[in-house]
Formats: structure tokens, sequence, C-alpha cells
């Protein structure tokens, strides 16, 4: 399997790049060497990751992963991984209403290799919703160095990506069981939950903030787009708010399986 890793000027994506230690191939891409490693290929891009539409037409890879930077307002130290696409109106790249392929088992895997190191750092290690762009038909995720320059020029913030890029997109998985996500906040605690004590890997995930221009047509896509293509979709029922009846009544009117979060973590305990 070949894997796209793909990096910007910004100083986290450099920071990441530097401590990967790819060696140089005879390939170029607009106008800078393609590094390697392993199965994994590094390409760097002039272009903001989020705006890059359709880079999967000028590389040909089987997953693309973008390692760049995570912005917040607080400036929390964070460390994340996320699908992309977007709920509603493509406002940071990406297509209106539109979802791009989510590798589940390798979210999962990355997230659980960045929680092994979670004693090491100060900081927070934590699945974000699928949002923003680019738009690409190829499974894509992104993994992040946040919030602020002070951690994007860590050092150890970019060691630890690139290790956890070494260790798991060098890897092939048997396939897991997958749901899709449907409430919570942006840092999704619940799908954390889900991804450490479950055999099920989360693909796509609709907070609590875009459930209002959630409906069947986003549903099915996410379900679809999940890969594999997801058999379940966790709710968070006590955080559905005013859309739970909305949502309950999609997944019912349409026979998609569901469960609650709580019962289904209980099965785990």
């Amino acid at each position: 399997m070949k894997v796209a890793i793909i990096i910007t000027p910004e100083k986290a994506d450099q920071n990441i790049k530097n401590n990967l230690n790819f060696h140089e191939t005879n390939e170029e891409f607009k106008g800078r060497k393609v590094l390697n490693f392993q199965n994994l290929y590094l390409y760097e891009i002039d272009e903001r990751s989020i705006f890059s539409e359709n880079l999967d037409k000028e590389i040909e890879a089987d997953l693309f992963v973008f390692a760049t930077k995570h912005s917040s307002a607080s400036k929390k130290p964070s460390l994340t991984c996320h699908p992309i696409g977007n709920w509603s109106k493509a406002e940071f790249g990406g297509k209106d209403r539109t979802l791009v392929k989510a590798p589940a088992q390798y979210l999962k895997q990355f997230y659980l290799s960045l929680k092994k190191h979670e004693s090491l750092i100060e900081s927070e290690i934590t699945l974000e919703i699928t949002h923003h762009g680019p738009y690409l038909e190829t499974p894509t995720m992104f993994v992040e160095i946040g919030s602020c320059e002070e951690q994007w020029v860590n050092e150890e913030f970019g060691r630890i990506l690139a290790q956890c890029i070494r260790e798991v997109f060098t890897q092939e998985y048997e396939e897991e069981k997958t749901c899709i996500f449907i409430g919570g906040g942006h840092y999704n605690s619940s799908s954390n939950k889900i991804m450490e004590r479950s055999n099920y890997a989360v693909g796509h995930m609709c907070p609590k903030y875009m459930l209002e221009h959630l409906d069947k047509e986003m549903i099915l896509e996410a379900i679809e787009k999940t890969t594999p293509k997801a058999d379940l979709v966790i709710v968070d029922w006590d955080g559905l708010g005013k859309s739970k009846q909305n949502v309950i009544d999609i997944l019912e009117n349409n026979n998609i399986k569901y469960e609650r979060i709580k019962k289904f973590l209980k099965e785990y305990s």
C-alpha cells in the first residue's frame, strides 16, 4: 500500500518532516524532491493543506495523510487526528455537504499510537470530528500538532508525530468493525473511548453543532465513506439536544442500526 504524506512550508509541517528522516528519491513533485521510507512517500506542496483540492489526481496513492498544524483560540497543547469533509457549507476547503473517505482503521491505530506517548508530554491527545477540506476521492486523514506556534516548533511534538507516522502507516491491519458517531463536541471524547475500549474503529464523526445540517443523505454518505463501510451508528443520546428526535427518526425510518454511547461502552466495561 502506497501512503502519501503531504506537508506544506508551515512550521509544524517542517518540524514533522525534519523528524521523519526520510531519504531523497530521484522523483520530483512541483520542483521538490520526493522523500521516501518503505511504503511512505513525502510530498511538499505550497498551498494550504485544506485547499489542496483533488491532489489525488496528481499523486497516485492508496492513502493520503496530511501532517500539519492545528490551531485553536485556547492555544492548548494537543496532538490530534481526524477525517475530513463538510457537513454543511465548505468554508475551509472541500465541497459543500460532501465527505471524503475516512480510513477508520488507520485513524484508530494512529490515535492509539499517540496515546502511548501521553505520559511523556503535557498535551491533550484526541480525535477531532470530521471537518474542512480538501476534497479527494482517496481515503484521507489529517494528523496535527496544536495549537499555537510554541507547540508547532516543539521538537518533542514533531518527534512523536513522526514516530507515529512511521509506525502506523508502514503496516496494514486486519479489517475491524467500523462505525460513525453522531453528537458530542469538536474534540470527541466519546469517539476516543470507542477507539480505546472496543473492537470498533470510528470513521466519520458529526458534532452536536452540525446536527441541524444532518439529514438522511449525509448520514448515508458518512456510512458509505467510512472505510471499511460502517455497520453501526453510535449516538451521544444525552448530547443530541433538540435534534435528537430528527436523528432517531432518520435512523429508524431507514433501518440503520444504532446504539447509545453509554450502552455501547457498558458492553466493553
